[in-house]
């Protein structure tokens, strides 16, 4: 018998992405409930060829169900996570609530999948944020290699980290150019079509934004407490898809080649890395894809021990809904959980 499984948030971009995953890994679900407000109960949502009702979350009886797929913002997960891991049922949220909590693992699995076993505490399993997702990935095989020291990175985010609103504010202001509309912003800060904006999330008191502080925080958490980051947060005119600069300074010597070899056998990247027009990969071919792709290796002259790379992901995907199927399975495949109904 398979697992139960409800999705929070199934009407948004993110809770989408979640059902449509499942239903692309053949994830073993007998049953998968979508859910959300109450503004959004009785919308239709698609789950591969079926179509599902969405129903209200605050009365909802999780009492039977394995496994819910957190995707409804902090708030709503600080609020409903307590109460739905009491009832037995594990939480994979994608929001920040829970990240930093030191008795919630915080979980990449291609990087730390020995830590998850860790949300018996409170069953609650936190998803990294898309830009640390993907970042960790990438790292994680170097740091193996040669022991990572310090990081700097500049993100290229796209709208959809900021949900629909977002996507539709790109694309109004992009129309409003081209028809001499006039131009209003409400999501982001300043006009996002055919600019950048370099703040995402809320500023802090170093003048970070915290944006630049998750990933930080994150990266410590999730790969190693000794890393220094440091990240600069940009929010870019493309709809899908999170691009960043990395440089890389590590404690012992690393060829461009070596980590090229590392990373092309590394689970969850894919390099793409020809010096020659075109042969780099750009948020538009990642955009629906799983991997997390690596192009532009070079060594940096500037430091004893560095490199410099180009890593990119679709961050619906990797970043968010793919992620927490991902954590679902390593429960399932490890025999962490099992079906309640199963049980009874």
């Amino acid at each position: 018998m398979g697992f139960k499984v409800a999705v929070v948030g199934a009407t948004g971009n993110v809770g989408r992405e979640m059902l449509s995953v499942l239903v692309e890994r053949g994830f073993p679900a007998d049953e998968v409930v979508a859910l959300a407000s109450r503004r959004s109960q009785g919308t239709e949502v698609s789950f591969g060829d079926k179509t599902l009702k969405v129903k209200f979350l605050d009365t909802y009886d999780f009492s039977d169900t394995d496994i819910c797929l957190m995707s409804a913002g902090g708030a709503v997960s600080k609020e409903w996570s307590p109460k739905i891991g009491a009832a037995g049922c594990v939480v994979i949220d994608n929001s920040s609530a829970w990240r930093y909590d030191s008795n919630v693992p915080l979980i990449v699995p291609e990087v730390n999948a020995d830590a998850v076993v860790g949300f018996r505490a409170k069953n609650i399993i936190a998803n990294p944020n898309c830009s640390t997702a993907q970042l960790v990935v990438a790292l994680k095989p170097l740091h193996d290699a040669a022991t990572i020291k310090r990081v700097v990175v500049a993100t290229y985010q796209s709208v959809s980290g900021a949900g629909k609103e977002g996507m539709d504010e790109l694309f109004t202001q992009t129309r409003a150019v081209f028809v001499t509309d006039p131009i209003t912003s409400r999501k982001f800060t300043k006009r996002i079509a055919f600019n950048v904006i370099p703040h995402i999330d809320v500023f802090m008191e170093d003048g970070s934004t915290k944006e630049e502080w998750k990933m930080m925080a994150e990266t410590k958490k999730i790969l190693d407490p000794k890393i220094k980051l440091v990240a600069t947060a940009v929010r870019v005119p493309v709809f899908i898809g999170h691009s960043e600069a990395v440089n890389i300074e590590f404690e012992r010597a690393i060829s461009a080649d070596e980590a090229r070899d590392i990373l092309r056998e590394s689970p969850g990247v894919l390099v793409i890395d020809k010096h020659e027009d075109g042969g780099y990969i750009t948020p538009v071919e990642a955009a629906g894809e799983d991997a997390t792709y690596v192009s532009r290796i070079r060594e940096d002259a500037t430091v004893e021990h560095g490199l410099s790379m180009w890593v990119v992901s679709d961050n619906l995907r990797k970043g968010a809904a793919l992620n927490a199927v991902q954590i679902a399975e390593l429960l399932v495949n490890r025999r962490l959980i099992k079906p309640k109904r199963q049980a009874a």
